[in-house]
């Protein structure tokens, strides 16, 4: 949870960014509007940023609580955690 509390305020400024994106949606399907690919395009960016918010947390767990966060960069172990945050960001896009 260190990580957590450390970047609490930028995770937290994520999600109001998100919140207000689920409410754009809302608002956006109770006027009835017929622009389906605006809600569709709002829905994929709203997708976009919990994805983007869910790899910077998978991030910090991997760097605080399955590696030893005082290892050295060049290890092998840490080498093999940033190889699996590349992979796991990239699977997020």
């Amino acid at each position: 949870m260190a990580h957590l509390i450390r970047d609490k305020k930028k995770l937290l400024n994520r999600i109001h960014r998100i919140r207000g994106q689920v409410d754009a949606i809302e608002r956006a399907l109770e006027r009835d509007d017929d622009d389906c690919s605006g809600v569709l395009q709002s829905i994929a960016a709203c997708r976009g940023a919990i994805n983007g918010l869910m790899a910077e947390v998978i991030e910090g767990h991997v760097r605080f609580h399955v590696i030893d966060p005082d290892s050295s960069p060049t290890s092998d172990q840490a080498k093999a955690a940033q190889k699996l945050i590349d992979v796991v960001k990239t699977y997020l896009k």
